[in-house]
């Protein structure tokens, strides 16, 4: 049931796949009618072959019946002769001159007989007196075995019928030749002569048959080399076959006459097909054998062609179902992978079609709509814009309670260890920065301003540090005039003083700088202090480039010791977009390197939006 499932699921989710097996089940009544007329001609076949067959075998029968009604005509032919009764009447049982003349006499006498019969190869008369053996072709031969033979008592109980005799042993005289009588080759009807008489004589007449002529004669029966005949006689004794065991594997008994019966011979387990037909007059009976598959020998090639055509068929529907398939299907699941992405946010996801049919429309409608949802999204976008500018204020409000916690704590540190005036004047710098700060509600300061801003805070810090570093300001003539953030460069400052140049004792130099290169503004804070450990400044490199993209996962056990620069980035990249960049670039022991890469469009646009707002105000 599992797999019946499963195949519910295929068969619901894939057109094409449902397509096929409805192509394959047209293909079923056709497919079952061939195997079924397969099957059918099969049948026919065997019953057309059996009904002939069967008429040959009663023909071939029947002639075997003639031939033995010869010959056994023939046999009442000599055995009541007069004129042989005659010369065998000898009682002696040493043989005289005259026996044997007589003898003589009696064999010419049977050989001229027999020679008018093909089917006879030997004819012999046995004299009993004498214990002799009048053959037509070994003469006259003495047996020396007194005693009865099975086959003379035989001959006796017949009393005067004629009976069949085979042999089942192989024997030769004294003289080295074979005895006639037990020629496995041969059967032999036998007789008593003169069996008219009320006293019937002892001596019997044996006619030899040759199997090998026998077997001829039932040989146009044999289709081919793999089929078997055999010859039964009324006893049910196997008198000839062309087998080479002679004998059979299997009980035949059951088959009835005139049926054809299909079974598995032991030896092969290949089928075959038996036939068996007896004759009504003598009872005899014969059976054929014949291998199955050489009777389909022929008609196996229409066999392959029906199934080469049911297998043209079967690749036929699944070449149209795939043919279908792009054709229709196909431009359907394009249209499904498409709007799996759209789902997925990809926008700018575009379909191609080349078709002018109704999936042509389809295709041109979903890219269409694809491209109106760009559009709405963009306008939402610039919409909450002004929400982005107020999340930006707040990042640039924590700045401050930040910087006041740091001045203060270098106000305090100052008032211990040197005299008044030098805290007033940290104090009077103190009141010109933040007076500066707050700049009417203004987002931006030019480069110039922001330089003059910076120095105030710088200032405070030297004091602090009793001169142990000086600074440098450098701004190229086309970088004046350009806004940038308030308190955009203040935290790269501060961690330039506090994190590399602190440990200095002397000699600490700290840099401003700023350039325009290829329409971009580049800001650079340089100190020449301990710089930064390469473990975390790679970490700082991530966490500045996760937030570039707006991802604020930040771990918060890192994040308070270079809180400043994870906020300067986060408000470069709100206010300038996600080309604006924070680079750091630092070498422990050599100084670090802050990078502020900004578009210098955006930065030329901020006097005009700064002024409006404040207007607005």
């Amino acid at each position: 049931m599992k797999w019946l499932t499963q195949f519910r699921s295929v068969l619901k989710q894939s057109i094409q796949f449902r397509l096929t097996c409805y192509f394959l089940l047209i293909l079923l009544p056709l497919v079952a009618f061939s195997m079924f007329a397969n099957v059918k001609s099969q049948r026919i076949l065997e019953q057309e072959l059996g009904e002939r067959t069967l008429s040959a075998m009663n023909s071939a029968l029947e002639f075997v019946d003639l031939t033995l009604k010869s010959i056994h005509n023939l046999s009442t032919l000599i055995a009541t002769d007069t004129n042989l009764s005659t010369l065998l009447s000898h009682q002696e049982k040493t043989l005289t001159s005259g026996a044997i003349m007589d003898f003589t006499r009696v064999m010419e006498e049977i050989t001229n007989i027999t020679m008018v019969n093909e089917y006879l190869s030997d004819a012999m008369i046995y004299h009993r007196p004498s214990n002799s053996l009048i053959a037509t072709k070994l003469g006259l031969l003495h047996r020396e075995s007194q005693d009865p033979e099975p086959w003379y008592d035989e001959a006796l109980k017949a009393n005067g019928a004629s009976i069949y005799y085979l042999s089942e042993r192989h024997e030769e005289n004294l003289s080295g030749l074979p005895d006639p009588i037990y020629n496995r080759n041969q059967l032999i009807m036998m007789r008593l002569m003169d069996f008219y008489r009320a006293e019937k004589g002892e001596n019997v007449l044996m006619l030899s048959i040759s199997k090998n002529q026998l077997l001829r004669s039932l040989s146009h029966l044999l289709a081919n080399s793999s089929s078997k005949v055999y010859l039964f006689d009324a006893r049910e004794r196997l008198i000839v076959s062309n087998a080479s065991a002679e004998t059979l594997s299997f009980e035949w008994s059951d088959v009835q006459p005139g049926s054809v019966v299909v079974r598995e011979t032991p030896e092969t387990d290949e089928k075959n097909l038996i036939l068996r037909v007896t004759s009504p007059r003598s009872g005899w009976s014969l059976l054929l054998i014949q291998p199955e598959r050489e009777i389909y020998n022929k008609s196996r090639p229409l066999q392959i062609f029906a199934y080469c055509i049911i297998a043209l068929s079967v690749v036929l529907a699944v070449w149209i179902a795939w043919f279908i398939y792009s054709g229709i299907a196909s431009p359907i699941s394009r249209l499904v992978s498409g709007m799996r992405q759209l789902r997925k946010g990809n926008l700018n996801i575009r379909l191609e079609n080349g078709r002018q049919d109704e999936l042509g429309y389809l295709t041109d409608a979903f890219n269409e709509t694809a491209s109106q949802q760009r559009h709405l999204i963009k306008d939402i976008y610039e919409q909450q814009l002004r929400m982005t500018k107020t999340e930006l204020k707040f990042l640039q409000a924590q700045i401050n309670p930040h910087f006041l916690y740091n001045t203060l704590d270098s106000i305090y540190w100052t008032a211990k260890n040197y005299e008044a005036e030098e805290i007033s004047t940290m104090v009077l710098n103190l009141s010109n920065f933040f007076r500066l700060s707050l700049s009417k509600g203004q987002e931006s300061f030019t480069v110039e301003e922001t330089f003059k801003h910076l120095h105030y805070y710088i200032r405070i810090q030297q004091i602090r540090f009793a001169d142990r570093f000086t600074v440098e300001y450098c701004a190229s003539e086309d970088s004046h005039h350009l806004h940038i953030l308030k308190l955009l460069l203040q935290p790269l400052v501060e961690n330039a003083i506090l994190h590399g140049l602190e440990k200095r004792k002397k000699g600490g130099v700290l840099s401003i700088r700023t350039d325009v290169s290829n329409d971009r503004l580049i800001i650079q804070v340089t100190d020449n202090g301990r710089g930064i450990p390469r473990p975390r400044l790679m970490w700082i490199q991530q966490a500045l480039a996760r937030i570039r993209f707006g991802d604020y996962t930040t771990p918060p056990e890192k994040n308070s010791e270079f809180f400043a620069l994870l906020n300067v980035q986060a408000r470069i990249a709100i206010y300038y977009g996600e080309t604006a960049e924070l680079k750091i670039v630092s070498e422990e022991g050599n100084g670090t390197v802050a990078v502020i890469d900004l578009p210098a469009d955006r930065c030329r646009e901020e006097r005009g939006e700064a002024e409006h707002e404040s207007h607005d105000c």
